[in-house]
């Protein structure tokens, strides 16, 4: 398997991970859910673990990436406020934490363009995984 093959799916698997973690432990989650939004943070967070999920579904489907690989750009400039609001909140915390936290903030920019690189090079016209 070449590494464009590849590409797709370790960014399918990353979407994935962070869902089931949405699910599998939200509380954690649950705090980085600006409170401007409407609705409860709980709610937020399974909602942001059912798109994470449903966009890695849809990248490991050569027929469904290009879209899905657009959609996790999107989702990735969406979800840059809950970091930006992360690294804010930990600003006291112990320094690897804050170190963390304000770590993530520059790797949204590789996310997406990582994103935007599979849905350009995913798939070919008919539908099929490009070689």
């Amino acid at each position: 398997m070449s590494r464009s093959e590849r590409s797709p799916l370790l960014l399918a698997g990353l979407l994935a991970t962070a869902g089931v973690a949405h699910f599998a432990s939200p509380r954690q989650f649950d705090a980085l859910v600006p409170r401007a939004l409407p609705g409860t943070p709980r709610t937020w967070t399974y909602a942001s673990g059912a798109v994470e999920l449903a966009l890695a579904a849809g990248m490991a489907v050569p027929r469904t990436r290009e879209a899905a690989a657009l959609g996790a750009a999107a989702f990735f400039v969406g979800v840059f406020p809950a970091n930006v609001k992360m690294a804010v909140d930990w600003r006291n915390r112990p320094a690897p934490l804050k170190a963390a936290a304000v770590g993530r903030l520059p790797l949204q920019l590789p996310l997406v363009l990582w994103a935007r690189s599979v849905a350009k090079n995913g798939v070919t016209r008919n539908g099929e995984a490009q070689a």
